[in-house]
This record gives structure tokens, sequence and C-alpha cells, in this order.
């Protein structure tokens, strides 16, 4: 699976930043309409090894609204592998869903009780010759595949890598791809998400004792809620910069440190790398109208 990175850009958001502080962000979201931004760093390698493998199938685990369910489907259509997507509750025609199953994925879906206990679910089918890519891409391949963000556009002269995350691979990887002396920040977009740290760390090698930093005021209410405050502050933004950003990940990633310059979180001559992580597809669930894009 081979995409054009040569697609993406660093596109300086001057609006954000002030002047003593500079904001830009990596677009990693033009690589692929849906296996977009952090979604095929972080699968690439889990799809080199099942292809080592000869496995024939890959499955996951996923929400309604899961876009990694959705890149994950995409990506194996287009790599020849079958795809098998175990989704928490019940059926609903959410957008994601009915494009997971466009894309010839197999949907199954388990209780909220049952999703807690995912290790039993792939007991229960160890006799089927699957390849298992855990909830959000999470594990040591996901995060050498996020290492790679770094290396698709010189990032070096940034002082401070920051991101938003659920399971925090993306967080793990651009540690893991940093240079030592640059600040990497994840904006957290889970409520209550106090296991975060220990995840991140879980995935960095053993010589690998950066510090990093999580924080945790920018869920807006938690996972993939966006009232009102979001909405319009993502309508602003594109107004501002004609940047496109998502209502699970991005918007809250750019309102989290715009809000944070204004209260003067970060020292002068701070020269600040926001990353992109797409998920644009995430918005279809919205009426139309509300996004002007």
């Amino acid at each position: 699976m081979l995409f054009d990175t040569n697609k993406i850009i660093i596109q300086e958001l001057n609006s954000l930043g002030t002047e003593n502080i500079k904001v830009s962000t990596l677009r990693t979201d033009l690589i692929h309409p849906i296996i977009s931004g952090n979604k095929w760093f972080k699968l690439r390698f889990y799809l080199e090894e099942a292809k080592r493998l000869k496995c024939n199938t890959i499955a996951s685990f996923g929400g309604a609204y899961s876009n990694h369910i959705v890149a994950l489907a995409a990506a194996c259509k287009l790599n020849g592998f079958n795809s098998v997507g175990f989704i928490r509750g019940e059926w609903n025609d959410s957008p994601s869903l009915l494009e997971a199953k466009a894309l010839g994925m197999q949907l199954h879906f388990i209780s909220r009780d049952a999703y807690k206990y995912k290790e039993v679910v792939m007991e229960e089918l160890a006799n089927k010759d699957w390849f298992w890519i855990n909830e959000g891409g999470y594990g040591i391949n996901g995060a050498l595949g996020a290492a790679t963000i770094l290396r698709t556009k010189d990032c070096s002269a940034f002082t401070h890598i920051i991101c938003a995350c659920g399971t925090g691979t993306m967080l793990a990887g651009l540690i893991i791809g940093s240079n030592e002396n640059q600040l990497v920040i994840g904006v957290s977009v889970l409520k209550n998400n106090t296991g975060l740290n220990d995840l991140v760390t879980a995935l960095l090698p053993p010589k690998k004792n950066k510090i990093f930093t999580t924080l945790h005021d920018y869920h807006f209410g938690g996972y993939a809620k966006h009232p009102a405050e979001l909405i319009d502050y993502m309508n602003q933004l594109f107004k501002r910069e004609k940047l496109p950003t998502d209502i699970v990940y991005t918007s809250k990633l750019f309102y989290a440190v715009e809000n944070l310059i204004q209260q003067q979180y970060f020292s002068d001559n701070a020269n600040i790398l926001l990353i992109h992580s797409g998920g644009l597809q995430g918005n279809r669930s919205l009426a139309p109208g509300r996004l002007i894009y």
C-alpha cells in the first residue's frame, strides 16, 4: 500500500501564533481521502506483517464512529485482504459503519459489556487464521509506523510536537520519532483517560526515557462529543486558515493549543508543530450545514 507522502505539507497557521510563538500543522490528512493522516502510518507495519505471515483476513475492534474501522476496511480492500470488524454496541447506520460495510468489511456487533473483554472474543475465534489489530492500531507496530510521520518532512526545527490522542499510539510514535530537544504533548479526546500515560509508556523502547506531557481538559465532554462551541470553533478556524478539522480529534487539538497560547502556556520563541491526523470523514455524522466546508 503506497501513498504519495509528497502530498503532505507543513502549513503555517498565522492566526494561532503570536509575535513570539510560531504555529504550523503537518497536513498528513492530504495523503488519502479515507486512509488519511495517522491511520495509514499506524496500519502500515501491521499490513506488512500480515502479508509476511500470509494471512488472508485482518480483524479489529472499534466503535460505531471509528475512523480506524473505516481506514482498515479501505486498506484491506486495496491490499487484497478480507476484513472483519467487531463493533461496540448494537447496529446503527452511522456513516462510518455504512462505508466500512461498502468496502467489504464483515461487521459483528457485541455488547458493551462483552467489548471490555476483547481477548475473550479473540480466543473464541483462535481457530480462524486471522491477523488481529488492536483497537485504534494500538501496539508496537502502530507506534513504529506513527514514528515515521516526522520523517515525511523536515521537522527538526520545531520545539514542540503536539497531537490529539485516544489510545496514545500516535503519541508514542511521535516520542520515538522526535529529537531529544523536542517536547511532545498529547491532547486527550477521551474523558477520564487516566491510563493514557501508562499506555504510551508501554509502547516506548526501554532506552527511550523521554519526558512527554498529556493534557486532559479539552475533551469537550468525551469521545466524539461536539457541543456548539466546538462546531463554531471549527467554522471560525476554517474561515481564518482554510483548515478543515474533524469533530473527534483535530478540532480539539487546535482549540487546545490556541487556548494554551492565550494562557501563556508556552515560552517565547516556541515553534509548535501540530499533527493533523485526518479523520475528516467523521464529520459526515453531522447534520448538513453545520460546517461550512
